[in-house]
């Protein structure tokens, strides 16, 4: 498993961890059922503080990427409910599509970033 922190980002850690492990899920690096490293070895892993990842690991819970079981720690359960999600998803891109259109990019040069992107995690 391989993740990458930038320590000179401005984003925050466990975001970065958070996103880490997200784009991890939909690249197929870990897969509905997995055990993510227990929080120790992760901070140890990564360098960082165990207060970091277990903050990653929450929020991931709360979002429904993963569940907390008692013998197997954080375990990979992607959230079955599709339409909360799809909503998030519109939510952010109305969002995002703004900005972009503020910065006069064109619809095609989204749809082929998104076809892009796309096909890192399919």
């Amino acid at each position: 498993m391989v993740i990458e922190i930038d320590f000179n980002s401005d984003e925050a850690l466990y975001l970065q961890l958070r996103n880490q492990i997200i784009m991890g899920i939909a690249a197929d690096r870990f897969r509905e059922g997995d055990s993510l490293p227990s929080v120790r070895q992760m901070a140890e892993s990564v360098g960082i503080n165990m207060h970091t990842v277990n903050k990653a690991y929450t929020v991931l819970k709360q979002e429904g990427y993963v569940k907390v079981d008692r013998r197997r720690g954080a375990v990979v359960a992607v959230d079955a409910d599709r339409l909360k999600t799809w909503e998030e998803i519109r939510r952010q891109l109305k969002v995002i599509l703004a900005e972009s259109s503020c910065k006069n990019i064109s619809k095609e040069e989204i749809h082929q970033l998104v076809e892009e992107i796309y096909e890192d995690y399919r």
